[in-house]
């Protein structure tokens, strides 16, 4: 699908692989993702993204390949220093990623709005991708478990997605709109396709889609939005996909992700080990191998992802 525009939305790690081959695969087209701010924070005086910062590093080629997140060749000694004072050390900042968060945060305080940050980040860094926050507005992923209500960092990193959860709230999303970028996106007439990244339907994609008239606006823009399935044989490649699954009540199935996003698909894209659930989905299906071990297995998932949605658009 060369010479379109297209439109990811992304969550932390396996989103951000995905987008990495969508950039690669879109050729002389354009791409555009839009990333989850509900697991965005204030700490230590400073406004971090982790799941935009994961895009921007990913996407300039910059990111930690050992962990998929964070800079690659960090230095720690701003966290070493801290320690010894007896700060908080549980979120790992290293001394590269430090100046991300210091300057997004001065330039907030200055009134700038968060799109009009990571846009200039972006120029700032090569990336040939628009990077979109979902929103300019406040909106955070908040945990209800066993064990209490926790803001999203706080279950993820520090409790290490320990508690048990109950459900998922989404604070601030009746005050939250789409950013300005993300609606010029979905109202481009170039635009080709919608993908869904392979990140957690609940914790990173289900933020995105809780912005009011988000969900209505992907769905008006009248072309195929197709989902890449972030299960892998049943089990998540990374995250807590499957335990916050079935933690909830929901059967740990690539099928069940097709049907939390109902209608809103035009198509879904299932890893081959998970073929027999096929006839399960009720929307077209294309089964190959999504796992994304290499920078060419990026580009060759994004390219098959790209060519169903092809087709899909063709059968309209």
């Amino acid at each position: 699908m060369r010479g379109t525009h297209i439109l990811a939305l992304s969550g932390g790690v396996g989103g951000a692989k995905l987008a990495d081959g969508l950039m690669q695969a879109v050729g002389d087209g354009q791409l555009s993702v839009a990333v989850n701010t509900g697991d965005d924070f204030s700490h230590l005086g400073l406004h971090i993204s982790p799941d935009i910062d994961t895009a921007l590093y990913t996407l300039a080629g910059l990111a930690n390949p050992a962990t998929g997140w964070g800079r690659r060749d960090e230095t720690w000694t701003f966290m070493a220093a801290l320690e010894q004072l007896g700060g908080e050390t549980w979120f790992r900042l290293g001394d590269g990623d430090l100046a991300t968060h210091v300057e997004r945060t001065r330039r907030l305080a200055a009134g700038e709005p968060l799109s009009a940050i990571v846009d200039d980040f972006v120029r700032r860094l090569g990336i040939a991708a628009a990077i979109v926050p979902m929103s300019d507005q406040p909106l955070r992923t908040r945990v209800h478990s066993d064990e209490g209500v926790f803001d999203f960092q706080d279950y993820f990193v520090r409790l290490q997605c320990r508690p048990v959860t109950r459900s998922i709230e989404f604070v601030g999303a009746d005050k939250a709109s789409p950013c300005p970028a993300l609606l010029q996106a979905l109202a481009d007439p170039a635009l080709g396709a919608i993908v869904i990244c392979p990140s957690n339907p609940y914790l990173s994609i289900a933020p995105i889609l809780a912005v009011p008239g988000l969900r209505e606006a992907l769905r008006a823009a009248g072309v195929p939005v197709v989902a890449v399935s972030p299960l892998v044989g049943g089990a998540a490649v990374k995250g807590p996909t499957a335990k916050i699954m079935a933690e909830l009540g929901i059967p740990v199935s690539a099928d069940e992700i097709a049907r939390h996003y109902g209608e809103l698909l035009d198509g879904f894209v299932l890893d081959v080990r998970d073929a027999a659930l096929r006839a399960r989905i009720a929307q077209p299906v294309h089964v190959t191998d999504t796992l994304m071990l290499t920078p060419a297995d990026r580009v060759r998932v994004a390219g098959e992802t790209l060519d169903f949605a092809r087709r899909l658009r063709a059968l309209r």
